[in-house]
C-alpha cells in the first residue's frame, strides 16, 4: 500500500543525495520513478536538482499551477514512485494533490525539503506535508558552531545573521547556515563556549 513520506532536515543533511539515492535503488530494479523539484530552485537551471557534493539530475520542474495528476496520468508508464526535491516551496493544492497520487492511483510519493525558513516559521508545503504525510522523518545534521543536532536555519548576508525578510530567497552555504536553536539566537558563539 503506498504511502505519502516527507523527509527533511536543514541545509547541508544531505536530503538530494537521499533522493538520488532511492531513484538509484529503484532503476537498478528496472523501476521506473520520477523525480520533481520546484521551478522555484534555479540555482543549477529549473529543473535540476544537485548535491552539495556534486551529484546532478534532472527533474520535472513544477509550479503552484503544475497539474499533478494530469502529468503523471500522461506519463508513458505508472511510476513505482515519486520523489520531490525543495517540497518546503509546494503549495496546500500540490500536497494535496500528491497525497490523491498515494491514496487514489497506489503510486507512494517521498517529498524532500526544508520544514522551517529561516525566520522559524515553517513554509506553505511543509506545513501541509505535516497535517498529510503518513510517516515523517528527520534527515539529521549538526550545528556548524557546535556538535548539537542542527534544527533551525540561519541566513546570513555579507557575514551577518538576518532574520527579517521575504521567506523565500533561493541560494545554498553562501546565505545559509544549519544551526542548533542555541546558535540560531547566538551566531556569533565560540566552539569553546558551546
Amino acid at each position: 500500500m503506498a504511502q505519502l513520506y516527507y523527509k527533511y532536515g536543514t541545509m547541508n543533511s544531505g536530503k538530494t543525495i537521499e533522493i538520488l539515492k532511492v531513484a538509484h535503488n529503484y532503476e537498478e530494479q528496472g523501476k521506473p520513478i520520477v523525480i520533481m523539484t520546484s521551478a522555484l530552485d534555479t540555482r543549477d537551471g529549473i529543473g535540476v536538482i544537485s548535491s552539495r557534493i556534486g551529484m546532478r539530475r534532472a527533474a520535472i520542474p513544477i509550479s503552484k499551477e503544475t497539474d499533478i495528476i494530469g502529468l503523471v496520468g500522461r506519463l508513458p508508464e505508472k511510476p513505482y514512485c515519486v520523489l520531490i526535491d525543495e517540497c518546503q516551496f509546494l503549495s496546500k493544492q500540490n500536497v494535496y494533490d500528491f497525497a490523491r497520487l498515494v491514496d487514489e492511483y497506489d503510486i507512494p510519493v517521498m517529498a524532500f525539503g526544508l520544514k522551517n525558513d529561516f525566520q522559524n516559521e515553517l513554509f506553505e508545503g511543509s506545513k501541509h506535508l505535516l497535517l498529510l504525510a503518513d510517516k515523517i522523518e528527520e534527515i539529521k545534521t549538526i550545528c556548524q558552531f557546535c556538535s548539537k543536532k542542527a534544527t533551525m536555519v540561519l541566513r546570513t548576508e555579507n557575514g551577518n545573521p538576518i532574520y527579517h525578510g521575504q521567506q523565500i530567497q533561493i541560494g545554498g552555504n553562501e546565505t545559509y547556515i544549519p544551526v542548533c536553536r542555541r546558535h540560531y539566537f547566538h551566531p556569533n558563539l565560540s566552539n569553546q563556549s558551546a
